[in-house]
C-alpha cells in the first residue's frame, strides 16, 4: 500500500508570491514549527526545569501531568495551561529574563530565514501581523521581537501577574478552537492569511480566506488533503522521501 499522499508542495517562489498577491491586511501567524523548528514551549519548560528555575515539588508534578498527557490522558489544553502555570510564585521580571536568555541560547538559530522575509515583506506592504501561539508569552513575545511582531500582537498562553509575581490564574490558552476564539475577542474574525503547522492551527486556518500550511504535521497533512491546501516546507525541513505528490 502507498503512504503517498496527494498534496500539492510550494516552491519558496510560489509560496512567497501566493501571500503577496493576497495583499493581506491582517496575517496571522503560529509560531513553533512555523516561524521557527521545534517546540519552544516543551523545550523552555526543561531548559527551566534543568537550570533549577522550577523547583523540585514543581517539577515532578509537571513531569507526571506531561507523561499522561502522551498517554492521551491529560487535554491538549489542559497540559498547555499547566505548562504555563508551574512559574507561580516567580517573578514575572524572572521569567522574561530567562526567556530571553532561552530564546538566543536555543531557539533564534532555528528561525526559519524564509518565514522571516515573508513577515518582514508582508509588514512593509501594510499587513497587520499578529502572532498566536499555545507556548507562554514569555518565550513567545520574545521569540517575535526578530520578526518586529509587538507583544500587543501576541496571544499567547498567559497567567495572570499580581505585583509583579506570577500567579496560577489562567487568562488565555490558545490552541485548537482556542485560537479561533483568541482572535474573536480582538476582533478577528475572517483573517486574510493565516499560517500554522500543526493539526491544533486548523481551526484557525480554516476561517482564513486562504489558510498557508507551514512545516505542516501528519496530522495537519490530513486535514490539508481534505481541504485541498497546499504546504510549504522552509528549506532546513524539506522532508526526505516520497511523502506528498508535487
Amino acid at each position: 500500500m502507498s503512504n503517498t499522499i496527494s498534496i500539492r508542495s510550494l516552491s519558496t517562489e510560489e509560496f512567497q508570491s501566493s501571500a503577496y498577491s493576497l495583499s493581506p491586511k491582517v496575517a496571522v501567524f503560529d509560531c513553533d514549527g512555523t516561524l521557527w523548528s521545534g517546540d519552544a514551549g516543551s523545550t523552555f519548560m526543561k531548559w527551566t526545569i534543568d537550570t533549577g528555575l522550577v523547583s523540585r515539588e514543581a517539577t515532578d508534578w509537571i513531569d507526571a501531568r506531561y507523561r499522561a498527557y502522551h498517554r492521551g490522558e491529560v487535554s491538549e489544553i489542559a497540559i498547555c495551561g499547566e505548562m504555563v502555570q508551574i512559574y507561580q510564585g516567580l517573578r514575572e521580571d524572572e521569567l522574561r529574563k530567562a526567556a530571553r536568555e532561552f530564546f538566543a541560547a536555543k531557539i533564534e538559530r532555528n528561525i526559519f530565514p524564509e518565514m522571516l522575509e515573508l513577515v518582514a515583506a508582508l509588514r512593509a506592504n501594510g499587513a497587520d501581523i499578529w502572532a498566536v501561539s499555545s507556548t507562554n508569552d514569555w518565550v513567545i513575545e520574545e521569540g517575535v521581537r526578530r520578526f518586529s511582531i509587538p507583544a500587543d500582537r501576541v496571544l499567547a498562553a498567559k497567567v495572570e501577574s499580581k505585583n509583579g509575581i506570577v500567579t496560577d490564574t489562567l487568562l488565555d490558552v490558545p490552541t485548537d478552537e482556542g485560537k479561533v476564539a483568541s482572535l474573536a475577542r480582538v476582533g478577528i474574525t475572517s483573517p486574510d492569511a493565516v499560517f500554522g503547522n500543526s493539526i491544533h492551527d486548523a481551526a484557525m486556518l480554516a476561517i482564513a480566506r486562504r489558510a498557508f500550511p507551514v512545516n505542516p504535521t501528519a496530522g495537519l497533512l490530513d486535514r490539508c488533503a481534505q481541504e485541498n491546501w497546499p504546504v510549504y516546507y522552509p528549506a532546513s525541513v524539506i522532508p526526505a522521501g516520497p511523502q506528498l505528490k508535487i
